[in-house]
């Protein structure tokens, strides 16, 4: 009789395991099918006319070099940002606009337009800029070339 006892007894182990390995599965076919319907667009659909128009911007940048690079320095005492201009575009028209770009919050982004005294230099207040990092660019126009600036400021508050 014993023997029959030992026959009959009843142990969880194989279903404990089993059940494991469904648990397992689900859990990698859920993350399978998740990671599957994931929508990454890492090479967008215009990437030849994006890399044109990237060349033209090295281009400008390029450019700007060539004439003499424009001085972007920020004064935290005095609250402003000195935009100056090389004397190599002095006598040219020049039209452009400045972009106060916040890489962190793009609702804080500000554009003005360049207007640029006899010197070829413009103040720019950053009295009501938040403070934090802050991006510079200029772009402008003179004698029909297009020329692009950028510098990094970090604003400070008094």
């Amino acid at each position: 009789m014993k023997s029959a006892d030992k026959n009959k007894s009843f142990t969880l182990w194989p279903y404990a395991i089993v059940g494991a390995m469904v648990l397992f599965m689900s859990y990698i076919a859920m993350f399978v099918y998740r990671a599957m319907n994931q929508e990454v667009d890492l090479v967008s659909k215009n990437y030849y006319e994006q890399e044109i128009r990237f060349q033209d911007h090295i281009d400008r940048v390029d450019r700007t070099v060539a004439a003499g690079d424009v001085a972007i320095e920020y004064d935290p005492e005095a609250q402003n940002v000195l935009l100056q201009l090389p004397e190599s575009f002095g006598g040219q028209r020049i039209n452009g606009k400045i972009n106060l770009f916040r890489p962190s919050d793009g609702k804080l982004d500000q554009e003005l337009p360049l207007q640029l005294g006899r010197d070829l230099s413009q103040l720019v207040e950053t009295a009501e800029l938040e403070k934090g990092l802050w991006k510079v660019r200029v772009s402008f126009t003179a004698d029909a070339k297009t020329y692009y600036a950028e510098q990094a400021i970090q604003v400070v508050k008094p």
